[in-house]
């Protein structure tokens, strides 16, 4: 069967004007609708600042951002723009470190988050014909029914796995005919060696095609070992459950950074520290504003994700614009000896290596008040016995991160299998360092 490129073409195909054109209108309706927020109701009327005051999407920088404290400090519910019986749905986070931060949805949120991503999952080649796996969790976490919904949206056959048991994931795979699935990087990479384990060839024994790929940061090179690995292609995909969920940006077919949804979302780049914008092409934190959203749009959400817009046209068509990967988050930068360094530095470094499996750990110790980086990683089995060959790996490994990082790290190559698995997101970074 023959089917259109676009999921929803009228959307999807809008030229630049068009899209600034209907970001200005619902920019507008969403500013009006947070004046049934007390948290903005009271912030707009201490700057004085009214909703007709925004004409312009240069207005929208009269606006202060909001933060995830803010969605602390008003707990549960006092972001919330719509009254509690006309929302059908909430999504936390963990809160372990405080308050939860808690999104409310009603129907129609719902209805538009599973169509943006069902848009996501359609650009990059899934059709109804397509059998959709779900490894990720459900309930309160947001990447398993945000999915689920999307692929259903899109009519495909939905499996919804949910996270670990990872020789149960496999059966369904060759069961099921399973063609698209839904992963984090890291888990991507146990599936594949629980698949070696069994005698289980993805290619030859499995219908898989298309892996969609996120939640954590993850660099170029652990993407084509993915694809490499299970012989698929492997599409990087950005969320988080501020913004709904899964579905804000999605790569398309052409794997050269991430179209955002210019109809659901305002895209921003800011200098983390000066907060001022920055041009198109740097690096900067990203700030989003919902543009679709009923029960809780948020207003210039700080989402301390480290990204930048690529410059110019997409050769898929599209013109909503690009953001790269994600290079980690403004909050979780190692400062090191002075240094700032970002753990993806770190991977980029060790995937350019073929000897090396995909597990590492990053570990931050103090030494006779020095405070020292050990990078601890995994060798594929068959090179592990070559005492020769791993002197002369770490050698070299030490001298690329010197390079890059600027800091000489300890690098320990290890057997296979000896660092600890996770079936969530992988712990890559130990801070054991004294805290004075």
């Amino acid at each position: 069967m023959a089917y259109s490129e676009f999921f929803n073409p009228e959307l999807e195909t809008l030229s630049r004007p068009q899209i600034e054109a209907l970001q200005l209108q619902r920019l507008q309706d969403t500013v009006c609708r947070c004046m049934g927020s007390p948290f903005y109701k009271k912030r707009f009327d201490s700057i004085g600042l009214k909703p007709s005051d925004i004409r312009s999407l240069e207005d929208l920088r009269k606006i202060p951002f909001t933060t995830k404290q803010d969605l602390r400090d008003t707990y549960p519910f006092g972001i919330a723009s719509l009254p509690l019986d006309k929302c059908v749905r909430l999504h936390s986070s963990s809160g372990t470190t405080g308050n939860p931060t808690v999104i409310l949805h009603s129907a129609r949120d719902l209805d538009q988050w599973a169509n943006a991503v069902a848009r996501c999952l359609w650009m990059v080649g899934c059709r109804p014909e397509d059998v959709f796996q779900n490894s990720s969790g459900y309930g309160m976490f947001t990447g398993g029914l945000g999915f689920q919904y999307g692929a259903e949206k899109l009519g495909m056959l939905t499996v919804p796995a949910a996270a670990g048991n990872t020789r149960r994931q496999i059966k369904f795979f060759t069961d099921f005919g399973t063609t698209v699935v839904h992963a984090i990087p890291s888990y991507a990479a146990r599936l594949y060696e629980v698949m070696t384990d069994l005698g289980i060839d993805p290619r030859r024994d499995t219908r898989l095609r298309i892996f969609a790929i996120g939640a954590e940061p993850h660099s170029e090179e652990q993407r084509r070992r993915i694809e490499d690995m299970l012989g698929v292609k492997a599409y990087n995909s950005f969320g988080m459950s501020e913004m709904c969920g899964p579905g804000v940006a999605f790569e398309c077919r052409e794997q050269n950074g991430m179209h955002i949804w210019e109809d659901y979302y305002i895209v921003e780049i800011v200098d983390p520290d000066t907060l001022e914008p920055v041009p198109d092409g740097t690096v900067g934190e990203l700030v989003l504003t919902t543009l679709n959203r009923e029960a809780m749009p948020l207003l210039r959400y700080r989402t301390r994700d480290l990204t930048r817009i690529i410059p110019g046209d997409c050769p898929c068509g599209r013109k909503h614009r690009r953001l790269d990967r994600m290079r980690g988050r403004s909050d979780d930068m190692i400062i090191l000896k002075g240094v700032n360094i970002f753990p993806i530095q770190i991977e980029q470094v060790l995937m350019q290596y073929p000897e090396l499996a995909s597990d590492y750990l990053i570990t931050l110790e103090t030494a006779e008040d020095n405070d020292t980086m050990t990078v601890e990683v995994e060798m594929k089995e068959q090179f592990i016995d070559d005492y020769a060959l791993l002197q002369n790996m770490e050698r070299n490994i030490t001298a690329r991160l010197r390079d890059e990082i600027l800091i000489t790290p300890k690098v320990c190559l290890k057997p296979f299998g000896s660092l600890e698995r996770s079936e969530g997101k992988a712990v890559r970074v130990k801070d054991l360092r004294k805290k004075y």
